[in-house]
């Protein structure tokens, strides 16, 4: 990545552009294709090891560079933007996340990217909030890994949020913590700081901008949901990547039978529902 990134050409020319880091061999060509068909100019897919043939979708525009990178160390997604921020033309936008992560934005069947982020962009608004919709398997016994493309269940309810403090103990001005799905279910598995389900994960670059490592960014006004005017834009990261954890780790791989709950429903992968949940919002877009 360090090597590409020194001498990128045009293949970093205002995108917008997706980055996924890619931690595990699972769903990564369904990752890739996923956001190819959304309409991102450049996927950048950051991998330890070089991809496989069939690790990759069909790509006859050479739209997908794999590039090497060690996505799996803690804070890699830290270190990954923000490098590609450094060396992104002012205003590029950027959509950040993890295979087996699938990104979903209002009409999203219809729409692309690029028009989306050009609505976007004409609220004045450099930044899209995302939450993390959590996915898994129903039947832990045929799906070990909690991770079932055809048969993905997800939470439909149990979601909230809390007001989010200041460092002098005030609230911030249209900002949020979200919690809900497995992080909420199963939080005694998850350590405090990684049970928010709020992720920053569209954005517009600009000088000195730098992703934290919980998700927000370095810009206060870039992390709130709405502008002080009325409802924007949100989006929505259909995700295993929880799913995968909780099946995994020793600590709790032994004490988690099933994910499935009364408040489970098939995923059916499209934006409307979605909408219809209230787990994504169009704002002022028809």
């Amino acid at each position: 990545m360090d090597s590409f990134l020194a001498q990128p050409g045009d293949h970093l020319a205002p995108g917008p552009i997706a980055i996924i880091l890619i931690e595990d061999e699972v769903e990564i060509a369904s990752t890739l294709a996923h956001h190819m068909q959304l309409g991102f100019r450049k996927i950048l897919a950051l991998s330890p090891q070089p991809l496989t043939a069939n690790q990759k979708p069909s790509d006859p525009k050479g739209r997908v560079l794999n590039l090497l990178f060690d996505s799996r160390r803690p804070g890699a997604h830290v270190r990954a933007v923000n490098t590609v921020i450094g060396k992104l033309p002012a205003d590029s936008w950027i959509y950040y996340g993890y295979n087996a992560e699938y990104l979903f934005y209002p009409f999203s069947e219809t729409r692309t990217i690029g028009e989306m982020l050009a609505f976007h962009a004409e609220e004045r608004r450099r930044a899209m909030l995302t939450y993390v919709i959590d996915l898994y398997a129903p039947d832990l016994n045929r799906h070990p890994d909690a991770v079932s493309v055809g048969e993905a269940m997800f939470d439909r309810s149990g979601y909230y949020a809390l007001g989010r403090s200041d460092r002098q103990g005030g609230r911030r001005e249209r900002q949020l913590d979200f919690f809900g799905g497995l992080r909420w279910r199963f939080e005694e598995h998850l350590p405090p700081d990684r049970r928010r389900i709020d992720r920053i994960a569209i954005f517009r670059t600009e000088a000195g901008l730098r992703l934290l490592p919980d998700h927000r960014l370095s810009v206060e006004e870039m992390n709130t949901y709405a502008c002080p005017w009325h409802n924007n834009l949100t989006a929505a990261v259909a995700s295993f990547r929880v799913a995968k954890a909780l099946a995994r780790n020793p600590g709790s791989r032994t004490q988690i039978r099933s994910f499935t709950w009364r408040g489970s429903h098939p995923f059916r992968w499209n934006s409307h529902q979605l909408m219809e949940l209230g787990l994504m919002e169009p704002g002022q877009w028809f």
